[in-house]
């Protein structure tokens, strides 16, 4: 069984920054791809960035140049350095992996945080 455990999210204001941090846990052989979704109310999800095991890294064009997506496979986390947050970027934000376990590979979501930019 794998956990995925979210935090980092919050209320912030306009062209403030948060950083959030996705951590795996359990019996896990390897993370490939992984990736930080997005959803506002009344939209659908959206990826805002993602990372392959061998650190390619794409972004949407709507964060690009404010996000930073990276990972420490050493502790099983991946994070999303946020930086000039808008009100637009208000979202519940999901981080998504792809894992290796004994009986093979799996996909997880994490619970969701929810980020808040607003005066």
């Amino acid at each position: 069984q794998v956990q995925l455990v979210e935090s980092g999210g919050g209320l912030v204001q306009p062209g403030g920054s948060l950083r959030l941090s996705c951590a795996a846990s359990g019996s896990i052989f390897s993370i490939s791809n992984v990736g930080w979704y997005r959803q506002a109310p009344g939209k659908q999800r959206e990826l805002c960035a993602a990372i392959t095991s061998g650190g390619t890294i794409n972004y949407a064009d709507s964060v690009k140049g404010r996000f930073t997506i990276s990972r420490d496979n050493a502790k099983s986390t991946v994070y999303l350095q946020m930086n000039s947050l808008k009100p637009e970027d208000t979202a519940i934000y999901y981080c998504n992996v792809n894992v290796g376990l004994e009986s093979g590979k799996y996909n997880y979501w994490g619970q969701g945080t929810q980020v808040t930019v607003s005066s």
